[in-house]
């Protein structure tokens, strides 16, 4: 019995391909990576392909970009030439590579467009207030939300599992704040 076979194996494989569709990953790249991730063993794109009953060009493109990601990388298997692949089923690791991948590419070209607009605004008077205002506000939040990413993205592991578990209860952390939650 493969991964694939077992039904709950499968009913994950099917809803993880779904949910990427709603985090803007395509079907077969979200499909292809929970396969991975489930595999107790590296799998050649040849498996992939029969596993998930895709064209062996969407695994290819779904492969390249789980590397880019860096949540799956190639290893050889002695005796075998053709390239096989893993996934990192370390969540915390995972976590982190996606989110450091995601920055890149959505966050970081926001605050170089958001930064040059804000300075061009300033500069020019004729526009309007409100407009040189909000965008003034939406660079200074999402700068402000990616150094917070930057420093906690550096916090060792054990801090961070911590940090989360104490949700709410940090804001007690904070001098001359209340926090709102219910103990």
């Amino acid at each position: 019995m493969t991964v694939i076979d077992h039904p709950d194996a499968k009913a994950f494989i099917l809803h993880w391909g779904e949910m990427g569709t709603h985090w803007g990953v395509n079907r077969s790249v979200a499909q292809v990576h929970a396969l991975l991730y489930l595999s107790d063993r590296p799998l050649d794109a040849d498996t992939i392909v029969t596993a998930l009953g895709l064209a062996r060009s969407n695994v290819s493109t779904a492969l390249k970009e789980l590397q880019a990601y860096m949540i799956v990388r190639r290893v050889h298997v002695e005796g075998d030439r053709r390239d096989h692949f893993v996934a990192e089923t370390d969540l915390w690791e995972m976590l982190m590579r996606i989110s450091a991948e995601r920055k890149r590419r959505e966050v970081d070209p926001t605050i170089a467009l958001l930064a040059e607009l804000s300075e061009r605004l300033g500069a020019d008077k004729t526009a309007p207030a409100h407009v040189r205002e909000r965008i003034g506000r939406m660079y200074e939040f999402i700068w402000t939300l990616s150094s917070w990413y930057d420093q906690v993205r550096v916090l060792p592991k054990p801090t961070l599992v911590a940090l989360m578990k104490l949700g709410s209860k940090v804001a007690k952390l904070i001098p001359g704040r209340k926090s709102k939650s219910k103990d």
